[in-house]
């Protein structure tokens, strides 16, 4: 008996593996308040997607640091924070799991 949650799905040309799929979570473990992925961030999604997920999306990262959550959010806006995520997306490629981000804006009232 098969089951759907264990078929690969295809979304506008992109399949995933399977329907088990991480949702972004806040994880507030940015190390230096600078919005930089640290080992941490490869480990957590790493794992997610070695763990058989089938999509892992990252976090609510911010698009600038003034509206950020909190100071420990991920960042997506300058090249640092970029090329910190290329190899986790890398990573969790190589494991079969297809990858995304949330980008977020806490509006006006972020905290940061």
């Amino acid at each position: 008996m098969s089951h759907l949650l264990f078929e690969p799905i295809t979304l506008r040309g992109l399949t995933v593996r399977n329907r088990i799929w991480v949702p972004p979570m806040c994880q507030y473990s940015v190390e230096t308040d600078d919005g930089i992925a640290a080992p941490w961030h490869y480990v957590h999604y790493g794992s997610l997607a070695r763990g058989g997920a089938g999509a892992v999306i990252v976090e609510a990262t911010g698009v600038t640091p003034e509206g950020r959550i909190s100071p420990k959010d991920l960042g997506l806006w300058n090249d640092a924070q970029r090329d910190a995520l290329a190899p986790i997306v890398d990573f969790v490629h190589s494991q079969g799991a297809a990858a995304g981000i949330q980008l977020a804006h806490a509006g006006r009232k972020a905290s940061t």
